[in-house]
């Protein structure tokens, strides 16, 4: 089936490489436990603070870990370099009996001089720059952060290393709000506006499952049954 001139993972944006491929491969997109931050919903990126793991998140991210466990079959673990991605992702690690592994493309999004405020107060301080920020992914957050179009690229680069690296297994990716919501973007060839219809709760757990050929099929999305106890 082709989209104009397009194949569908062409749309998805899976490098063709991955075409000949001939095992499934699937990431477990967990994102990381709440911080301090993240009940007030404040923009926590890469160009800011890099805040630990709540009491709550810590909880979190042990629900999570459990779950994992009980799942099964999950054979690499890696992680942002963020402390609160690699906190996350280590205590999954310690349960699954595994190493935690890091790659720097999953870092969260830079938000430049937005970083620790709400959606509210960067709307009422700069509401010019965020309509033009939820317009479009080129725009620049906060003056010098990063664009959509900047986190996209560096997400895809990660997600064919990881597939290229650990063909046919599953592998947690433990990562953040921005680059996870990026990954299930591309997965679907959904534009970039989609970004912001996307619900992924802190220690939720999505997945992503790529066929021999580079198709991507969504499989799970913004779990969040195993923190019923853990909020």
């Amino acid at each position: 089936m082709r989209i104009g001139s397009r194949t569908i993972r062409e749309a998805a944006g899976v490098n063709l490489a991955l075409a000949d491929q001939g095992t499934s491969t699937t990431l477990l997109l967990l994102r990381h436990g709440e911080t301090a931050l993240t009940p007030e919903k404040r923009l926590s990126g890469s160009g800011g603070s890099d805040p630990a793991l709540s009491e709550t998140g810590e909880r979190q991210a042990e629900a999570a870990g459990r779950r994992l466990v009980a799942r099964g079959a999950v054979q690499a673990v890696v992680s942002s370099p963020m402390r609160r991605a690699q906190q996350t992702a280590e205590a999954a690690a310690r349960r699954l009996g595994l190493e935690v592994h890091v790659d720097e493309g999953l870092r969260e999004a830079d938000f430049g001089a937005w970083e620790g405020l709400t959606f509210a107060e960067v709307r009422e301080r700069y509401p010019d720059e965020m309509a033009a920020w939820l317009a479009s992914p080129t725009a620049v957050p906060g003056g010098t952060g990063e664009t959509f179009t900047a986190v996209a690229r560096r997400a895809a680069l990660s997600r064919d290393r990881l597939l290229t690296r650990y063909e046919g297994q599953t592998v947690l990716v433990v990562s953040h709000v921005g680059v996870l919501r990026t990954l299930v973007r591309l997965a679907l060839g959904a534009p970039p506006g989609s970004l912001f219809r996307m619900e992924l709760a802190a220690a939720s757990l999505s997945a992503v499952a790529y066929d021999g050929e580079g198709h991507a099929s969504v499989r799970l999305l913004n779990d969040t049954s195993h923190l019923a106890d853990h909020r």
